[in-house]
Formats: C-alpha cells, sequence, structure tokens
C-alpha cells in the first residue's frame, strides 16, 4: 500500500513499504553474479562458496538491490496513483532495520503542472514581412565586388573605401603604451577595422602628411591600460589606394563558381539563396513573436527539477561553444544564475508546446518532415545525401520533427492570434 502527501503545488511525497523478501531474492542473484567472475585467494572464479561470496560482496548486493527495489517500488506506485513525474525523486529510509520483513520509505519528488493557457485570440502579434527585390541583388553583386576589388596607388585625399598604409605612435602621458605603434600599417577606410574616430583624422589626408592629434578610447576598449583615457596620435600617411571593382563580365561570375559564366544564371542563383535566407529569418522571428504570445497568456508553476537541469545543460553547452573558440574553461565555473532566467523560458515553452501539440492534434506529418528536409537539402550541392543522412539517423529525424511541430504550433497560434504585418528592412532582417 502507498500514500500521497501534497507538500507543496507541484512537490509531492510518496509513502510506501518494500517487502524484505524482494530485497533478498536479488541479493541472491547478485552474488550468483558476482561469484562468476569474482577473485578470492585460495577459490577458483566460479567456484567460491555461497557463505564467502556474501561475506565479502553481502552489503554491495544489499545496497544495490535495495537501490532496484525502491526504483521500481516508486515508479510502480507512481502509475498506481497517476502521477506525472518530473525529475528523480529523492528517497528517505524510515526502517532502522534493514533486515525488517518491510522497509518502509518515502520519496518526495514533483509532478508536472497543469499547463493552464489564457486567450491567446486577444493577443496582437506583429508579423514580419519583406518582399525580395532587384535591388537587393544588385547590392549582393555590388558586396561581391567589393571584397573581390583590387587596389591602386592615387595622388589625391583619402576618402571612405581607400586602402591607406599608415605610420603611427600612440602616447599616454608622453609614453608609447602597448599596441601604440607601428610601420606601414594598412588597413581600408570605412569597413570598422579602426576606432570612428581614428579613421576621422586620416581622412582627407594626403600621402606623405603627417598629423597629430587627441583622442579619448571607450569605456569598454578591450585594451585595459587605455580603455576610458586620453591618448595622443601621430599620424604619417605613407600611401592612398582607390579600390578598383572588377566587371561584372564572364570571368567575374565564374570566380563565384558558375562554370559557364552566364551572368543571368548568377543573379538567379543570388536570388534564389538570398529568398531562402530571407524566408528563414522571417520564419524565425515570427516564430519568436508567436512565442512570446504564448508564454504570456500561460500562468502555471513550472517544477524546480526540470530549470535546474536546463541550467546545467545551457551550462554546458555555453562551456563547449566557448572552447571551441579556444577559451580555456577549465577551473572557470560559470554562475548558474546567469541561465536561470533563459532556462524557465525553455522549460516553460516545452510544456506549453507539449500541451498545445497533444490537445490540438498539432503532431508532425510524414509529409511536412520531408518536405523540411528538402528545404534543408537544396543549400547543398548533392541534396539526395542530405536527405539520406536524416533518414538513416533517427537523432536528426527527430530534430526535423521537432522543427515541425514548433511549426505547426506557430501555424495555430498565428492563426488564433490578432496580426498585422510590419515591414522590415533588409539589413535589419539580415542583421547587418
Amino acid at each position: 500500500m502507498s500514500s500521497v502527501e501534497t507538500v507543496s503545488a507541484l512537490e509531492r511525497r510518496l509513502n510506501a513499504s518494500i517487502p524484505q523478501q524482494a530485497i533478498r531474492s536479488q541479493v541472491a542473484n547478485r552474488l550468483k553474479h558476482i561469484g562468476r567472475t569474482a577473485k578470492l585467494a585460495g577459490f577458483r572464479p566460479g567456484k567460491i562458496p555461497a557463505k564467502v561470496l556474501e561475506q565479502h560482496y553481502g552489503a554491495q548486493a544489499h545496497q544495490e538491490a535495495l537501490g532496484e527495489a525502491l526504483q521500481q517500488s516508486f515508479a510502480e506506485a507512481a502509475q498506481a496513483n497517476n502521477l506525472k513525474v518530473a525529475g528523480y525523486p529523492q528517497f528517505e529510509i524510515k526502517t532502522n532495520d534493514l533486515n525488517a520483513e518491510q522497509i518502509e520509505y518515502s520519496a518526495t519528488f514533483e509532478v508536472y503542472p497543469e499547463v493552464v493557457m489564457g486567450d491567446v485570440g486577444g493577443e496582437t502579434i506583429e508579423r514580419a514581412v519583406y518582399e525580395l527585390g532587384q535591388s537587393d541583388v544588385d547590392n549582393t553583386i555590388a558586396t561581391l565586388r567589393k571584397q573581390r576589388a583590387t587596389f591602386e596607388k592615387v595622388d589625391r585625399a583619402a576618402q571612405a573605401e581607400d586602402q591607406v598604409r599608415i605610420d603611427f605612435t600612440g602616447k599616454l602621458n608622453g609614453e608609447v603604451f602597448q599596441g601604440g605603434e607601428a610601420k606601414d600599417y594598412p588597413f581600408q577606410l570605412g569597413m570598422g577595422r579602426m576606432l570612428p574616430e581614428f579613421e576621422a583624422a586620416i581622412t582627407g589626408m594626403k600621402a606623405g602628411e603627417t598629423k597629430s592629434f587627441d583622442m579619448t578610447f571607450p569605456e569598454n576598449y578591450h585594451g585595459k591600460d587605455v580603455a576610458g583615457k586620453q591618448v595622443t596620435f601621430t599620424i604619417t600617411l605613407n600611401s592612398v589606394e582607390a579600390p578598383k571593382l572588377p566587371e561584372v563580365d564572364a570571368e567575374f561570375v565564374k570566380s563565384l563558381g558558375v562554370a559557364d559564366g552566364d551572368v543571368a544564371k548568377l543573379e538567379e542563383e543570388i536570388r534564389s539563396n538570398l529568398s531562402r535566407e530571407v524566408s528563414r529569418r522571417l520564419k524565425g522571428r515570427n516564430k519568436d513573436a508567436a512565442m512570446d504570445a504564448l508564454l504570456k497568456v500561460a500562468q502555471f508553476d513550472l517544477p524546480k527539477s526540470l530549470v535546474e537541469w536546463e541550467v546545467q545543460n545551457l551550462m554546458q553547452q555555453t562551456v563547449k561553444d566557448m572552447e571551441a573558440r579556444g577559451m580555456k574553461m577549465k577551473g572557470m565555473p560559470l554562475p548558474p544564475e546567469l541561465f536561470k532566467e533563459r532556462a524557465e523560458k525553455r522549460v516553460k515553452l516545452g510544456l506549453i508546446l507539449a500541451d498545445l501539440v497533444q490537445k490540438h492534434d498539432l503532431k508532425a506529418k510524414p509529409e511536412q518532415v520531408r518536405a523540411l528536409i528538402d528545404d534543408h537539402a537544396q543549400s547543398y550541392d548533392q541534396p539526395e545525401e542530405v536527405v539520406h543522412w536524416y533518414y538513416s539517423n533517427p537523432a536528426h529525424l527527430q530534430e526535423i520533427e521537432n522543427l515541425v511541430l514548433e511549426d505547426n504550433v506557430v501555424s495555430w497560434t498565428l492563426g488564433q492570434a490578432k496580426t498585422t504585418d510590419k515591414a522590415v528592412a533588409f539589413n535589419e532582417l539580415m542583421g547587418n
């Protein structure tokens, strides 16, 4: 028999007992298993007497059997009491004598909350929209030309997009600071490589000219010695080189991967790629807007255990990402509180999505999964191999199915809520 106490909104305590006989039979089975391979001086493997095995391994076998019996008893009691357990239970043995005929225990745990959704129909969602135009294709080609520009010396004042070569010396309190000196240093004006005040001082200078000026570094500058401080720079401009853009001809088109050099094919390929990227980014924005609306109208408590798990997942992922960037994270613990708000949001959204999928039959259909895989595969040279890669690995296929579930929930949410279209600028959409 078992009983369940309500400790708090989501916390429960199960009180139950385990018959000693169930544990004894498990101990006997474990000792037999251990005896097959155990090595004790004076005995051949598999020939150790039961009493000797009990003497050496009995405590270990009893502890393992008790742990397994607790888990099994708890699972059966949870099912019998229709408990939707969130996380792992904390067990407490109530019986002092572990050889008693009945081992009483309690298990404290959390249950999943009842997801209570408000009226999403009362929410207004701004749906981002953008219509791709020829100017976007032209601007992309212009950017590709700039990336492949060559530079030629010119006898005029330096201006934006010119490449310049300079000697410079920077002094703090009359002394050259670390990293504050270079000879014949090249960079392109207007690319954001140098601080704006530094570039502004060079713009308008001609080759052979020298200039001194004062400049204050930003407070958040990476060089701590000069961050937020005023320094004096002396610059000599050695040369000015103007960009020479390649013509949009067959040679240029071939350099971008279009084998026959057809300019029209290049434009079509760029338009297709831009269209796919614009669609992806609009989808992401509108998904976030729909999810925010769901979070706003949902009111329920979150299981602490699930939030703690998610905090740990986020911490581990952050460490991996930082190590992948070359940072040494060993011995550098991350404060869990940095991830708590994000973890709570992810757990809450996960519970909301699971609830909506079940209540409104928003499961991923096979044709939806295939359509999304085909869409992903289009950006690769061998799309059929990408399709095979997804379908040959259940874990990869599950990722796509989860994305389809999210898409279905977003579509349902946008269909329920009031929506207004909001045009976004191309550079804003692309994060430029």
